[in-house]
């Protein structure tokens, strides 16, 4: 089990960043629908479906938005959805993958490959950087849900491979296919989870100088605001004084 994280700013940028894109509720009811659409609108006996609800839940996403986007799937007139996973470099030698749904792969296309062009980086092919990275799933927690001992204990006993804590909160990690019992353990625990998905865990990451955060950044930032990307995964580090001289 390892110990302090620095994943906060691997990932995406999370809290005041989520909280201020106003798509977010949207990309959340997108996945749910995806997800309904693909097996059961039964949550218990959907693992993905369970999971997108976790997440959306742990936005303060409303009950009524969530069912509404469960049965948006059964709707005859409703869109299709297919997930495209677009991967690139972007500045600073750092390799971003860029995971969408998206009913129109012409428009995600491109504006993926605007996005990284404008802001310092270059669309790659599929695989040119994923073999940088693990496919685990990842379970994250307040800080209000127990102290580090209390997490690692509850962690381990639910089968988890490693847990991360910090004054930010506690990342779990787990092999993909045990997310879903290991997060149904750990509910029982620790109580609902702040987010439930499958993660891109760099095996390696690059430092970023403040020249290279900015505009590395500023690519995260019009990726996400893109309506078809749901999630933007990098092998970056920002450290908390470039962070503090960027005023991020």
């Amino acid at each position: 089990m390892a110990g302090h994280s620095k994943f906060k700013n691997i990932m995406h940028r999370k809290g005041a960043q989520d909280k201020k894109r106003s798509n977010l509720f949207s990309k959340l009811s997108r996945e749910i629908t995806v997800a309904a659409k693909m097996g059961t609108p039964d949550p218990d006996m959907n693992p993905r479906l369970r999971l997108a609800i976790n997440t959306a839940k742990g936005q303060s996403m409303p009950k009524d938005n969530i069912q509404r986007a469960i049965d948006k799937a059964s709707a005859a007139d409703g869109e299709n959805y297919e997930e495209v996973r677009y991967e690139g470099y972007g500045p600073g030698g750092s390799a971003i993958i860029v995971e969408t749904l998206t009913d129109n792969r012409n428009r995600t296309a491109t504006a993926v490959r605007t996005a990284f062009s404008k802001n310092g980086g270059n669309l790659g092919t599929e695989g040119s950087v994923a073999h940088g990275f693990e496919r685990l799933g990842l379970i994250e927690y307040a800080p209000e849900a127990g102290d580090e001992d209390t997490v690692l204990m509850a962690a381990m006993e639910a089968g988890a491979e490693d847990i991360e804590s910090s004054e930010d909160g506690h990342t779990i990690w787990t092999a993909a296919e045990d997310l879903h019992a290991v997060s149904s353990e750990l509910e029982k625990a620790l109580g609902e989870a702040k987010e439930v998905k499958l993660a891109w865990k760099p095996n390696l990451t690059v430092e970023m100088d403040e020249k290279g955060a900015g505009t590395l950044l500023k690519l995260i930032d019009t990726l996400e605001d893109d309506d078809d990307v749901q999630t933007v995964w990098g092998n970056y580090e920002i450290s908390d004084d470039v962070m503090d001289k960027l005023d991020v």
